[in-house]
């Protein structure tokens, strides 16, 4: 019996520190999960987590210390194009935005050519402004860069921006939307073919998860008359399931419809003579 396992990194602390090991609890992954720890393993798959400053992911990704990271979009953007890129895994979402001085009259990303820039990320600003045909000055900070220009540092900033509300608190503006960004899955050019098959093993689990957060179960019952049109309207991952109900001209169809036009089908539905709609969440969707 093979006593290798995988390591994932995952941010020491944090919103995606929290999601990440959501996503390995709905998938199955129980973790061993002590105060402080910075390496834990998990009881019931071969699994060691490991819990690392988010930027120094890249890095131990390169190195081959771990096989594969849950990471933000905008660090690999940063820091490791080379990485290679699994899933995306649809939480931590955030935009990497340049932000400027309310009182600016912003009219376009010209205003910004040969300004001072505060960022945490430089190569992401200085490749958008270089596809732009443009430059800056840039003053690279680690921490909060909000402050920059209300002390004199820099004109405008960059960072991410999640609700918006940090760049209000400081009266700035976010005038440049440069990339989105979500958690995804990073994979080490250095793994194993043995931890590579444990890791393909993980993502078949974070699939199912995935495709189960974004779905509902759906039941109603319909006329017989309108089965042809409210089929159509619910292709399911399939066909829907059809079922007679006692009462004649009547039955039952149970299927699942994507959440994303959750309500728009609901509304067709009820227009077809659709009654007794119920809906249910999916824990988990194996395709």
């Amino acid at each position: 019996m093979s006593t290798e396992k995988l390591r994932i990194a995952i941010q020491k602390s944090g919103r995606l520190n929290e999601d990440s090991l959501k996503i390995l609890k709905d998938a199955g992954v129980s973790i061993d999960n002590g105060k402080e720890q910075l390496k834990a393993s998990a009881r019931n798959f071969p699994l060691e987590v490991m819990y690392l400053r988010n930027g120094d992911i890249p890095q131990y990704l390169r190195d081959g210390v771990v096989d594969a990271a849950i990471i933000g979009e905008n660090v690999l953007v940063e820091k490791g194009k080379d990485i290679i890129r699994g899933e995306k895994l649809g939480f931590s979402k955030c935009r990497v935005s340049l932000a400027v001085p309310k009182s600016m009259k912003y009219k376009g990303l010209k205003d910004l050519d040969g300004k001072k820039i505060a960022t945490s990320y430089p190569n992401t600003v200085n490749q958008f402004l270089k596809e732009k045909g443009l430059t800056a000055d840039l003053h690279i900070i680690n921490g909060s860069v909000e402050i920059a220009p209300n002390i004199g540092l820099a004109d405008g900033i960059c960072d991410i921006v999640s609700s918006g509300s940090t760049l209000f608190k400081n009266n700035l503006k976010e005038v440049e939307v440069m990339l989105k960004s979500e958690a995804v899955l990073a994979i080490s050019p250095k793994i194993s073919e043995e931890r590579k098959a444990i890791l393909e093993k993980l993502q078949f689990r974070f699939k199912s998860v995935l495709n189960a957060r974004t779905s509902k179960y759906i039941l109603l019952n319909a006329p017989n008359e309108n089965l042809d049109n409210i089929i159509k309207l619910l292709p399911g991952m399939r066909s829907p399931t059809v079922l007679p109900l006692a009462e004649e001209g009547w039955s039952s169809i149970h299927t699942v419809i994507n959440e994303e036009r959750f309500w728009e089908v609901i509304d067709e539905l009820k227009n077809n003579g659709a009654e007794g709609i119920l809906v249910a969440p999916i824990e988990k969707m194996v395709l």
